[in-house]
């Protein structure tokens, strides 16, 4: 009898053992919080819902692996009966890492009050990593005092932690002190504390942290370039580059992007090539890098070699490259290469290819296709989220599409239940602005549940000056005086609306105003693409070099016009009264009309010419575009600060509305 139970229960014990193993199994391969669910049903059946140890497991699962998860991981905690600090700690972890890091303060508050479990070296740095997250310099103090009280504060890793978090809080001067009480800092204590500096803006505070490090490694060489790139000193950047003693792939992407984003795009495809010099493959980092100078830039040639070598190099299974190259070939004008790319995905597109496509349809005036795009989008099941929305607007904007922006920015809201932000509103604002409509945008702005920003009224004064309309435009730069008194768009915009209605003593006015405060207006410049290098021409500067070519051929274009064409001069954008002779001689040097002389003078005949000018075109430059694809045979894409504006046969693709 004896032997027969012996038996059964070892039967009933190696069965449940695997059954166990099996649920761990399942649990390790589980993706969502259905699955999850009834794994832990399992462990009800089985009984060991109440031992630690599998507890602990869900709740690691819920928090780290599952998205939506935290939620159950922190019933989970709350039903346990004695939760351990394993448990606590994987909790304040999983929040510190979400969209909600405030709550690991919640969370570990909690384990405090329990009393029965006491906080451990791990639970100060995931909360204290947690604070830094949501910037909270108070809540900062609050951890370090508990940490002092726990005798905590010299240990390494949550040193180390609270150096991050003070850097993070913009309070460097605390983070060097924590630096400094550290009795023997590591490695990744100096790395942090040389980041603190840099977030804090302290860039010199950084260096000289940098040149007391007896040891380095990448990490200490690669903080000091993103640091140097984040501050915008670029020729530091260079010079610890050239000096590393050994680049990674970390170290190239890291140049080839911030120099990108600091507006240097040929030194960034320098740097490009340099990277394949030295025999080194791209990475993902790096390839969308140099699509994003490509797509900034609106090197187009070199895009087109940049996608060669990615379907070259077996780099076209990654979806972050794809979506690159479809913004690349978007903002270089060429919707059905972005299109080809976009077709090719199939399966592999997420919400940011869509996303892409959408916006670059509406960057082109495509609005129509746009929102057809957008409801094949939601046919095959992908949701839209704010930036898809925000993609719509504008394109239903630059369309005249003023019902269907009406629909779709209350559907985004009924249907999708995703809360408008302040560029959702800003759309609506340049929906109405631009079709005209510029009370019930002004009243659309005095209606909105949040307060409007600057851009908001800038964008309704934009429409206020294309439109003509002073009354309104003056009512309108009131309001941008008490949000923005000193920007010089904006003053330049009431001046224009001036202009066009020839109040040439107001035009002056603001002209001295601006002088006497020493406020400086945007300098305008514009990019154009010739033999795979890109120039740059500002508007103003002394002629030198290219300068000199573009202005000489720039001449003779309008001299063509005049004769061929019979073009006069929109003056109207001038900035104050003067003689209608100087007035023609400021427009004539307008950065984009240097730019079309120097692609004419140099490239081929019928080459087709890619301009991107930084503000928008305006009207004179605008009606010379069309003029010269006339004159000259030529097609002409210019990309200005709103859209695209694609000349041929002395018409323009947006149909004179912009």
């Amino acid at each position: 009898m004896i032997n027969k139970n012996s038996s059964l229960y070892f039967f009933w014990f190696v069965t449940m053992t695997i059954a166990i193993h099996h649920c761990l199994s399942l649990l390790n391969s589980c993706k969502n919080l259905r699955a999850l669910t009834q794994i832990h049903g399992l462990f009800i059946k089985y009984g060991v819902d109440t031992d630690s140890y599998f507890t602990g497991k869900l709740i690691l699962h819920c928090a780290i692996s599952i998205s939506d998860a935290l939620p159950y991981a922190r019933r989970l905690l709350l039903c346990f009966p004695e939760p351990d600090a394993f448990m606590f700690n994987t909790l304040v972890r999983g929040y510190s890492e979400s969209d909600e890091p405030h709550n690991s303060v919640a969370v570990f508050v909690e384990m405090m009050r329990k009393g029965f479990v006491f906080p451990d070296s791990f639970s100060f740095a995931f909360v204290i990593k947690a604070v830094e997250n949501f910037r909270s310099l108070r809540t900062g103090f609050q951890m370090h005092c508990q940490a002092l009280k726990h005798g905590l504060e010299s240990h390494l890793f949550v040193g180390t932690t609270l150096i991050g978090m003070y850097g993070g809080c913009g309070c460097v001067e605390f983070a060097r002190k924590v630096f400094d009480e550290m009795h023997q800092p590591n490695l990744v204590a100096w790395n942090a504390v040389i980041t603190a500096c840099f977030r804090g803006n302290d860039v010199a505070g950084a260096r000289e942290i940098f040149d007391k490090m007896l040891v380095r490694n990448h990490t200490s060489w690669n903080v000091m370039l993103a640091g140097y790139i984040k501050a915008g000193e670029l020729e530091s950047a260079k010079r610890i580059f050239s000096e590393m003693p050994h680049r990674d792939d970390v170290s190239w992407s890291t140049m080839i992007v911030g120099i990108a984003h600091n507006g240097s795009f040929n030194e960034s495809f320098l740097y490009f090539r340099e990277l394949q010099r030295a025999g080194m493959s791209p990475n993902e980092v790096s390839l969308t890098g140099v699509l994003s100078a490509c797509s900034q830039s609106g090197s187009f040639e070199f895009g087109k070699i940049l996608h060669g070598f990615v379907e070259k190099a077996g780099y076209s299974w990654i979806v972050s490259v794809n979506n690159a190259l479809i913004d690349m070939y978007s903002r270089c004008g060429n919707v059905p290469m972005a299109r080809l790319v976009f077709e090719g995905m199939q399966e592999k597109r997420c919400i940011v290819s869509w996303t892409s496509m959408i916006a670059g349809l509406a960057m082109h005036g495509q609005g129509e296709e746009a929102v057809r795009l957008f409801n094949e989008m939601t046919a095959y099941g992908v949701t839209p989220d704010g930036i898809s929305f925000i993609s719509l607007l504008h394109a239903c904007s630059h369309a005249g599409l003023i019902e269907e922006g009406e629909d779709y920015f209350s559907e985004m809201k009924r249907v999708y239940h995703i809360e408008p932000e302040i560029e959702h509103y800003g759309c609506m604002v340049d929906l109405y602005g631009r079709s005209g409509k510029l009370q019930k945008a002004y009243d659309f702005i005095c209606q909105m549940p949040i307060p409007p920003t600057a851009i908001v009224w800038r964008t309704l004064l934009g429409a206020c000056s294309s439109h003509g309309n002073i009354e309104l435009a003056e009512q309108v730069k009131q309001r941008l005086n008490e949000l923005d008194p000193n920007n010089s768009g904006d003053l330049v915009l009431l001046s224009n609306a001036y202009a066009t209605a020839g109040k040439w003593k107001d035009v002056a006015s603001i002209r001295k105003s601006m002088i006497v405060q020493r406020i400086k207006k945007t300098t305008a410049w514009s990019l154009v693409e010739v033999g795979k290098t890109m120039y740059k021409f500002t508007a103003g500067e002394k002629k030198k070099g290219i300068d000199i070519e573009a202005h000489e051929k720039l001449k003779e274009i309008i001299l063509r016009l005049k004769d061929e064409a019979g073009y006069t001069p929109e003056v109207a954008s001038a900035l104050y009264d003067v003689e209608e002779e100087e007035k023609e001689d400021q427009v004539s040097k307008h950065s984009e009309k240097l730019a079309l002389a120097f692609a004419l003078a140099r490239l081929s005949k019928g080459a087709n010419i890619r301009i991107v000018k930084n503000l928008r075109i305006c009207r004179d430059c605008h009606a010379v575009m069309k003029l010269t694809s006339k004159v000259y045979g030529v097609e002409i894409l210019v990309r200005d600060r709103n859209r695209f504006h694609s000349f041929k046969d002395g018409s323009c693709s947006c149909r004179d509305y912009w």
